[in-house]
């Protein structure tokens, strides 16, 4: 199942402004990868978003409008200057980008150079 998933993206920035942020990222990530469920309709999105702690009426306010776009944007550009061209993507200290599934070896590697650096 694939999609855009700009509009999940505002709506974990909503969740991040109330404090629900992690609630929200792991309501997603389950009903995706585990429950097989759309993360590309409002109303799912909704439904998910309720689930893990945020307000219904304000999340689909959110999705009505265009609240957060412009995070979501700033976001996407980020990833690109760090050289993000799918997905998984992991930022590390706000500067290293390692993309894929790697190895734990590598991570540690990027770990302890964001370490080194500061």
């Amino acid at each position: 199942m694939t999609g855009n998933t700009f509009d999940a993206h505002r709506l974990v920035h909503l969740a991040q402004a109330v404090g629900r942020g992690d609630a929200v990222v792991e309501r997603f990530y389950r009903a995706h990868f585990t429950e097989q469920r759309s993360l590309f309709d409002h109303d799912t999105l909704v439904d998910l978003a309720a689930e893990a702690g945020l307000d219904p009426v304000e999340a689909r306010r959110v999705l009505k409008d265009d609240d957060y776009a412009d995070a979501v944007a700033a976001d996407e550009r980020e990833a690109r200057e760090l050289g993000a061209t799918g997905v998984p993507f992991f930022v590390i200290d706000e500067r290293y980008g390692v993309s894929g599934a790697q190895s734990a070896e590598l991570f540690g590697e990027v770990l302890a150079r964001a370490w080194g650096d500061t």
